[in-house]
Parts: structure tokens; sequence; C-alpha cells
């Protein structure tokens, strides 16, 4: 199969990366209490922002870190470290062969000491990553999730560290999953371009937020035909109980209601809460302990049962979410796009889900999580497990008109997007007001 810099203008190929830059931008989403929840109660939507730029005009790759405020300054300053790391290489030695890429920035043998494979420094290289695919996409014309569907399972399989999960998914297996689907793929690209991808939203569940807000948020979700809402609990709970009651009664028995405790709980106080709300048919309880908590959570799913369990948007790497398979410790799983390594480690994690018979629904929210995570479910549903009405991704709807691609959702679903790249480019006139903490927005 041709690279992608056979397929993009001539002499792009040889362009080089001769720049790496960071930008600190945050949103005062505190101030109405958008996003708050037991552990997190005023948070400001923020981005630690990356672009690779090329001595090519118009050739860059954009991606970005998620954080809630204070620290994207050091998350940024992560991702100005891997400058030394990026400039100077070829455009084509990066997007022809974005495994390698991801392996040597991953492997830097005294970065790694930082992780290995987790935190701070490893979310900068999953930006980095991620930039690089943006570029990758953009270069073939196509939005990330058809780029992906449309590369061969070989492709696909060779972009993926298989370290460390060759007990549990190896290549070969990798490759018969993926293999099976090719015969699908035009059907499933069709399909999805014709009903979208199911959305949830988490929009009337934010802790902060009154009984009436929620309510009428709730009303609303329906009316725009979201069939799923999550609330935040794990502050008190007989109020947790009471606002349960009044989602149900507000949304009636046919709309499923997810809860989110965002690891506020030790196992047996997660397990006495959560028996409490069980009589409500909670569709699933996310993060209900620490998110490095295997067995915690394998605990709690067996005593909370039927109600199920969730954890994902902190778990930071493939190996933990191959052991939360393994232990049998999930009933369904969220990935994040701004959290991992990049594509290729959740590439890893949607092949991992696919073997084990794992639902994936995707967190979103934040700033741009939105806009990434739905590229990496829509290439999960073509490419890989042909599977999108039994999940759905999440969807808050804040800050969108920041993007220059932002999502689109209708009737409660997401339109699959048609632009190239990996929808993760800002406005420049939001990336010059927001910026921390020299823009006009936090100036005033």
């Amino acid at each position: 199969m041709s690279s992608v810099t056979d397929t993009a203008p001539a002499n792009v190929g040889a362009a080089r990366i001769v720049a790496l830059d960071t930008l600190d931008v945050r949103f005062p989403t505190s101030r109405e209490l958008d996003g708050s929840d037991a552990m997190n109660p005023d948070p400001d939507y923020s981005a630690a922002c990356v672009t690779l730029r090329t001595d090519h005009p118009g050739v860059v790759g954009h991606g970005f870190v998620f954080t809630i405020g204070r620290g994207n300054e050091v998350q940024t300053a992560a991702l100005a470290a891997l400058a030394e790391h990026v400039t100077g290489l070829s455009v084509g030695a990066i997007v022809d062969d974005l495994g390698g890429f991801a392996r040597r920035l991953v492997g830097d043998s005294q970065l790694r000491w930082l992780g290995p494979e987790k935190g701070v420094m490893h979310m900068a290289i999953g930006a980095v990553i991620n930039a690089a695919w943006d570029l990758a996409a953009r270069l073939a014309g196509k939005p990330l999730w058809r780029y992906i569907a449309e590369l061969s399972p070989e492709q696909i399989v060779a972009a993926i560290d298989f370290r460390y999960l060759s007990d549990a998914l190896t290549p070969d297996e990798a490759l018969a999953i993926l293999r099976a689907a090719v015969p699908h793929r035009q059907q499933r690209i069709e399909q999805l371009l014709a009903e979208g991808y199911p959305a949830y939203t988490t929009s009337p569940g934010w802790l902060g937020y009154s009984d009436e807000k929620m309510q009428r948020l709730a009303r609303e979700a329906v009316a725009d035909g979201f069939r799923t809402i999550k609330l935040k609990v794990g502050l008190d709970a007989a109020d947790d109980v009471r606002r349960c009651r009044l989602a149900r009664e507000t949304v009636g028995p046919a709309i499923a209601i997810a809860i989110d405790a965002n690891q506020r709980w030790d196992v047996p106080d997660a397990i006495a809460w959560l028996k409490q709300l069980i009589v409500f048919d909670i569709a699933w309880i996310e993060e209900p302990t620490s998110p490095d908590d295997i067995l915690g959570h394998a605990a709690i799913r067996r005593a909370v049962a039927p109600m199920p369990v969730s954890t994902g948007e902190h778990t930071h790497n493939r190996v933990m979410f191959k052991q939360l398979f393994q232990a049998g410790a999930v009933d369904l799983v969220q990935i994040d796009a701004a959290r991992v390594g990049g594509v290729n480690e959740n590439l890893a994690i949607l092949l991992l889900a696919a073997k084990f018979g794992v639902r994936v629904f995707p967190h979103a929210g934040g700033v741009g999580l939105c806009e990434l995570v739905q590229h990496l479910a829509m290439a999960d549903f073509v490419a890989i497990t042909g599977q999108k009405e039994d999940r759905a991704i999440e969807f808050v709807d804040h800050l969108h008109e920041h993007f220059v691609d932002p999502v689109t959702i209708r009737e409660g679903r997401y339109i699959a997007p048609t632009a190239p790249g990996f929808s993760a480019e800002m406005k420049a006139s939001s990336l010059r007001d927001y910026a921390f903490p020299h823009g006009v927005v936090w100036q005033s």
C-alpha cells in the first residue's frame, strides 16, 4: 500500500519539522460551575496546546493535553521539552512510520524515567503523537477516523506497541480482528455517514447545579434525542439518592441514567453508597474508586451487581486496561484521547476491549475531548468491532465554538466529521484571548 506522502502534494515528504510550538490556554468554566464534581469542584477547563510546524507552508499538525486549570503550565512545559526530539525530522519519516515515531518518543531512555508511560510526560508525548496523526490525516485529505479505518490491518498493527500486552493480545490476534472487519468497512463507512454515532450527555449532571437546572437540562437533553444522561455523585449519599430520584422522575423509565463518582470513594464506602442507588436502574457507575485500584473495581463490581462498573478516563496506559480486562473488573470502559500515549496506544486499548468483549464509552467533555475522541470511536466501529448502537460517546455542550472543526450533534448522535485531520485545531482568536495568563480574558 502507498504511503501517506505518496498521495500528498509534491515534496511534502521531504519537508522538515522546524518548530514545536506550545501554548497554555485556559477557560474560566469555574465561574458557572461547569464541570463540577465531587473531586473537582471548580475546574477551569484548559488545554496545553502543541503544534508541529514545518518548512512547507500550511503543513502542520495540532494536538493538546486536557487539564482543569492549575498545573497546565507544567503540562505545557513538558510539551516544550519534547521539541528537540522532533525538530529536524522529515515529515515522511514521521507519517510513514507513526509506530516507530511513537516508540522513539515513549522509549526515550531518560524521559522514560519520569513514568514510565504514565503522568505528565506520557500525556505530553501522547499529544505530540496525536499531532503527528493529525498531520498525516491532513496530508491524506481525510478525517482521522477515516484515515485510520482505511489503513491496512498490517499498518494498524505496525503502529501498536505490543510489549507488555502479548499475554492478553498478540499481533496475530489483532490482525485477525482487523482482517475480519475489512470486507465490511465500506458498508460501515456509509452507515456511519448516514446515521452518525450515538452520544450520551453529562451536561445536566454537574454537581454544582441546582435541582431546577439539572431537571431543566435533563428534559432538554431528552428532547434533543439523547437516550442516556449522566449525573455526578459522591459528595453526600442522601443528596445523591434525592438527585437520582428527581432525575428518574424527570426523564422517565426509558432513558438511561449513568452516574460518575470521579474516584471519590474507598472500596467499602463505594459498595455501601452504591447499594442505595441500585433501585434507580443505573446504567453504570463510573470511577467509583482510585483509577489504579484494579482489584478494588473488581470487588465493587461483584458487590453492586447488577449495576455495571466502569473506569478509564484516568487509566494511564494500555497495561492498566489489560489488567482491568483480565481481572474482570469492569463491564465497560472509557478511553480518553489525551490521557494515554496518543492514537497508537488507544488503538491497542480498543483492540484489547474487542478481544475481551468489553464495550467502550469514550470520555469526552472538557475542552476539545469531544472533538478528538469521536474519531477513535468511529474508527473502532469501521475497522475493529462494527458495533456502535450498544455504546455511546460522551458529549458536553461546552467550548466547541473555539475549534476550527467543532463537533456536530444531531438528534443525540455525533455526525461523522469530514474535514481532514483530528479536529484538534483551535481558532487563532481563541488561542489569543484565552492564553494564560496574558490573554484578554484573564487580564480582565
